[in-house]
């Protein structure tokens, strides 16, 4: 597991993750969102559920025959 990734994108990773627990501390405070922007992702995470839930009409639709 310790090769999956190369040298390049382990230092990238930790590059980036460096920079993502700096940046809030050097970069002032923003106002919040509005609250419908704030909705989109409840909104959007709701839709995918349903339709990882939902019975799909034809099951055997990947399946091709020949």
């Amino acid at each position: 597991m310790l090769r999956y990734f190369c040298n390049n994108s382990f230092i990238f990773m930790l590059m980036l993750t460096t920079l993502l627990l700096v940046s809030p501390l050097l970069l002032p405070e923003l106002p919040p969102p509005p609250l419908i922007l704030l909705l989109i992702p409840v909104l959007l995470m709701s839709v995918l559920l349903c339709l990882a839930l939902s019975s799909s009409r034809s099951p055997n639709i990947s399946m091709a025959s020949f």
